[in-house]
């Protein structure tokens, strides 16, 4: 009969340490989830990515956080997804480019048992079958609340100019058709409303200024995220306009939280993206662990004004 060579004890405690540290490093591994934005430049991602390190150093979770360069490069994310589930993470939170384009990557994710949390902007299939859970703003709410504002300020009468942010966005779609259902019922003409900004706030200045004619006749004028905010902006101050429109933004960032406190700008719808960031990922953490999770989670939006800036759950929002 062949003996078994006796391990020493020495030698027993030793592998026993290291046997310890491979599975520490295995639940590590497994532990490890990612979380791709739409883009990483933009104030607002970078709130979120605050937020999603937060919930995921409560979750003790590894986070990995990676974007697209371009806010507009739909092959770039659809690889991220690609390659974070061909990495075999735990699992996945996502703000789709586009609603559509990003369905067979979560799919894909889906048939490898790896729990996707879609934030931010919506995607085409049903929450809590297609994908765990659907944590973002309710942006049609939030369209809604620019729209009523914006007929307010203009006494119920007057020209209007929307400008859009980029085709296939679920979330920016939802604002502007919020936006023109509350603005048309309180009155307004929406003289524009099929021009789109662009990924960046340069792309929406050069759009804006070919806007100019419609711009000077206008009373009003509404942008559906913080890029095309910020480039309306740029554009009006270029033109001599800004203050001679009552504008409503979205979205917040130093210069358009500056103009909101200068009359530039007349309001700002803001999300919470640190809270957002922070759900995403604990949603995702109950989800890899097996427990049910709502399958839509509204993170709630704001309208901050000149009257309410000096209210801290206002300010907060604005940081």
């Amino acid at each position: 009969m062949r003996r078994v060579p006796l391990v020493a004890p020495g030698l027993a405690l030793l592998l026993l340490a290291l046997a310890g540290c491979a599975g520490e490093e295995a639940r590590a591994g497994a532990a490890r989830v990612a979380v791709i934005p739409k883009g990483t430049t933009h104030t607002f991602w970078k709130a979120v990515e605050r937020g999603a390190r937060k919930g995921a150093e409560s979750a003790g979770l590894t986070l990995e956080w990676k974007g697209p360069l371009q806010e507009n490069d739909r092959a770039q994310q659809i690889q991220l997804v690609q390659q974070f589930v061909s990495e075999g993470v735990a699992g996945l939170a996502l703000a789709p480019l586009d609603h559509t384009a990003l369905v067979a990557a979560v799919a894909g994710a889906k048939a490898r048992g790896i729990p996707v949390v879609i934030y931010d902007s919506d995607l085409d299939g049903t929450p809590g079958v297609d994908f765990a859970s659907f944590v973002a703003t309710d942006n049609q709410a939030a369209g809604v609340l620019a729209g009523a504002h914006l007929a307010r300020l203009l006494g119920g009468t007057g020209q209007a100019v929307l400008l859009r942010y980029a085709v296939g966005s679920a979330s920016t779609e939802a604002r502007e058709a919020g936006f023109l259902a509350a603005a048309r019922a309180g009155g307004l003409t929406v003289t524009v409303d099929n021009r789109y900004a662009g990924a960046t706030a340069g792309e929406a200045k050069s759009t804006a200024l070919n806007l100019l004619d419609a711009l000077r006749a206008a009373q009003g004028v509404f942008c559906s995220n913080e890029s095309a905010t910020h480039g309306m902006l740029l554009a009006l101050e270029q033109a001599g306009l800004a203050g001679s429109l009552r504008f409503v933004g979205f979205d917040a960032s130093p210069p358009l939280v500056a103009a909101l406190r200068g009359g530039t700008i007349d309001a700002l719808v803001v999300q919470d993206p640190r809270r957002m960031g922070e759900l995403a990922v604990t949603t995702l953490a109950a989800a890899i662990r097996g427990e049910p999770v709502p399958a839509v989670i509204d993170t709630g939006a704001t309208l901050a004004t000149r009257d309410n800036l000096a209210d801290p759950a206002v300010a907060a929002l604005l940081e």
